[in-house]
């Protein structure tokens, strides 16, 4: 049986990786998750054809500025391996891989990006875990009401 479609947020420093440059290069490993928690949602939950919010995260005002797919399932982070990246982890080794990457791909960048501002005016959106405090995870997972209900928000021209 098909696993049923799921939806996330991903957070992105903008000036790290932003949504401008997923749409450049139309595709990504998702590199440099370092938390167990959202490690384990990469490696476990996070499926092909899940839909991905796109937040970028570290800059005012905070904004989920579009949309993404992901293409490949959950796989070992190949950055932990390299002793040049800013990402290494000397603690994992190719049998016993401690961190994990998902495929990302382009979908659409909307109208006007979402701010975290109005997602906490939007009452359908009042328990969704990027509002509360100290939800600082950088994978978390999104309903489907939150995910149409700040999808339809992006696309509408205010």
């Amino acid at each position: 049986m098909a696993k049923k479609k799921r939806y996330w947020l991903f957070k992105s420093e903008p000036d790290v990786y932003s949504l401008a440059d997923l749409k450049r290069d139309k595709k990504t490993y998702w590199e440099g998750v370092r938390n167990y928690q959202a490690r384990n949602l990469l490696r476990d939950e996070v499926q092909v054809g899940d839909g991905v919010l796109y937040y970028h995260s570290r800059m005012k005002p905070m904004e989920i500025a579009g949309t993404a797919t992901v293409l490949k399932a959950g796989y070992p982070d190949p950055e932990q391996f390299n002793p040049e990246s800013r990402y290494h982890d000397d603690k994992s080794d190719a049998d016993n891989p401690r961190w994990y990457v998902v495929d990302i791909g382009f979908e659409e960048e909307f109208a006007q990006p979402v701010t975290r501002d109005e997602l906490r005016e939007m009452p359908e959106l009042a328990d969704m875990m990027v509002l509360r405090r100290g939800a600082r995870l950088s994978i978390q997972p999104v309903t489907p009401a939150e995910w149409k209900a700040i999808v339809k928000r992006g696309r509408a021209k205010r």
